[in-house]
């Protein structure tokens, strides 16, 4: 791979495309591996806590939330055995970059899990691995080997008063499995529904119905390096509530796509495209962007977004931009009415038949859903269905408005998120490419 950009800005990366570098505990310690943990069993597991609290890292598997109060949630006086789990199921289409993270830096995921596990008091950690990463796993086998006979994991981790072991655990390949209650249940040898929460709050009852906490492969790698310059160094990287920085894998119609790691909000949507990416393909132009994920609401190119900016004093200014003027942190494309989800960016250029890539997307989720809910399991399969008909020369005029009240009667509806998982690119492509929909609908008329 190339020379880093010189504007990312590699914390997780920094060392990860280094010709010397290899995937090996030597080679971790050399650089400096595991002090970041040495540090953390000098601390008290609350003074752990605090340090996350106070670098705003919020979790980078989707949702966004505080890491640090999602941490609190574990009361210091609990006496039921709590569980940590890195969430590694990266399903989401369009998203690569946790992989890399597993496949080039294990220890430092492990490094990050050992801190963590320790801040919240936990003795048992599990590693939920995609099934379609056998060299993942092969990879973490190996780690956790290397990782057992130095001591930085096991009984007595490092002499201290604190003793962990870590399980990887690989699931069958299903997308639920990204939620974190299916996931849990998939982990506990059951089909993969996700939990009604309340009550099932994983802090609360998660795991074997104990206290449970679920964090992202990229989220856990981050605690390394919030421990090694501190919580308030760290939250000096990106913009107020958008700390730190962000992998992002882009895909699509660009000339160089990859994954590159940014400073949180630093970078717009234009320079990630242009800069990074070299632009789209020759001789396109710029039709739309999916900025997190299949999931995410797609941006279509000559939109305008009313967004809040930071000034040098501190104070929010509104503003309006255009798509390729967007930053790229959570808060903006929150405004702009999508999300940066797991950082999965997803270039179209003016070729892209949008119906055609909508349909796509439906007969993804379709199978993917795990039938639990109702709205869910026939709307998503009544979503298909419109798209196959239409995609078969069949399409109606009233199609469009059809699509869209399948979705709005399926989001929001349903036990997880899957159902705004389904229903959001739906919303999105129709009401931003109504044109392309109307025009298929006009097959067969009426």
């Amino acid at each position: 791979m190339p020379e880093p950009n010189p504007l990312e800005k590699r914390l997780l990366l920094e060392n990860l495309d280094r010709p010397d570098y290899t995937p090996d505990l030597a080679c971790y310690l050399r650089h400096g591996g595991y002090a970041s943990l040495r540090k953390a069993l000098a601390m008290r597991p609350a003074e752990i806590v605090a340090e996350v609290k106070a670098s705003q890292l919020r979790g980078r598997g989707g949702a966004g939330f505080s890491c640090g109060v999602k941490w609190g949630f574990i009361r210091e006086d609990e006496k039921r055995p709590v569980y940590l789990i890195c969430n590694a199921d990266e399903s989401e289409p369009g998203t690569f970059k946790d992989r890399q993270l597993i496949h080039k830096d294990p220890h430092q995921l492990l490094e990050g899990i050992a801190i963590s596990a320790y801040a919240v008091r936990a003795r048992v950690a599990y590693i939920y691995l995609r099934g379609e990463f056998p060299q993942g796993a092969r990879i973490l086998e190996r780690a956790l080997a290397e990782a057992r006979e130095q001591r930085f994991i096991g009984p007595k981790v490092l002499d201290a008063d604190f003793s962990l072991e870590i399980h990887l655990h690989r699931g069958a390949g299903a997308y639920i499995c990204g939620e974190e209650t299916g996931l849990i249940e998939s982990l506990e040898g059951k089909r993969a529904y996700p939990r009604i929460k309340p009550p099932f709050f994983p802090a609360a009852l998660g795991l074997y119905q104990c206290p449970t906490i679920v964090n992202n492969v990229e989220t856990l790698c981050n605690i390394v390096h919030i421990l090694r310059m501190g919580g308030a160094e760290y939250a000096k990287i990106g913009r107020p509530n958008n700390t730190g920085t962000r992998l992002i894998g882009v895909s699509g119609h660009v000339k160089r796509p990859g994954y590159f790691e940014i400073e949180n909000g630093a970078l717009t949507l234009g320079q990630i495209l242009n800069e990074l990416c070299g632009g789209v393909r020759e001789g396109r132009k710029l039709k739309a962007i999916i900025p997190g994920g299949t999931s995410s609401k797609v941006l279509r190119m000559g939109e305008k977004f009313k967004i809040k900016l930071c000034r040098p004093d501190g104070a929010a200014v509104e503003k309006e931009v255009g798509l390729l003027d967007l930053p790229y942190d959570f808060d903006s494309l929150v405004a702009a009415g999508s999300m940066s989800g797991s950082g999965g960016v997803i270039v179209l250029d003016d070729s892209t038949d949008m119906v055609k890539a909508l349909h796509n997307l439906n007969r993804f989720y379709a199978h993917e859903s795990c039938g639990q809910c109702t709205p869910c399991r026939e709307g998503t399969l009544w979503l298909q269905k419109i798209t196959d008909r239409v995609m078969g020369g069949g399409g109606r005029s009233q199609d469009a408005d059809l699509l869209t009240n399948i979705a709005d009667n399926i989001a929001g509806r349903t036990i997880c998120a899957f159902g705004e998982a389904a229903s959001w690119p739906v919303q999105s492509f129709v009401a931003k490419f109504r044109d392309e929909f109307e025009a298929a609908g006009k097959a067969t008329g009426p």
